[in-house]
């Protein structure tokens, strides 16, 4: 049973950083790509990040230049590590997978307030 969990949100100032992990199992973890998705208040879920299983990432516009995406394979953990937060990347924070099917964790809130 695939199982996704993810960690590390909170609460930020602006400027502010966090570290987001996701711990997967279920899976051979090094041979799938891995997403973190989010989604804000009445908005739809967008792609943030994404990291194919050779190490390649992708970043949504918005994050670019501010947001690392990583992957540890001797630990089935992906990470977000978010700098320069600001207000508008508050949301909660999703880890997903796609082994045939999308599998999502339960997501993690962050927050960015002055």
């Amino acid at each position: 049973q695939v199982q996704l969990v993810e960690s590390g949100g909170g609460l930020a100032q602006p400027g502010g950083s966090l570290r987001l992990s996701c711990a997967a199992s279920g899976i051979i973890f090094n041979l799938y790509a891995m997403g973190w998705y989010r989604q804000g208040p009445g908005k739809q879920r967008e792609l943030v990040a994404s990291i194919t299983k050779s190490g390649n990432t992708n970043y949504a516009d918005s994050v670019k230049g501010r947001f690392t995406i990583s992957r540890d394979n001797t630990k089935n953990t992906v990470y977000l590590q978010m700098n320069s937060l600001n207000p508008e990347d508050t949301a909660v924070y999703y880890c997903n997978v796609i082994v045939g099917a999308n599998y999502w964790g339960q997501g993690t809130q962050v927050t960015v307030v002055s």
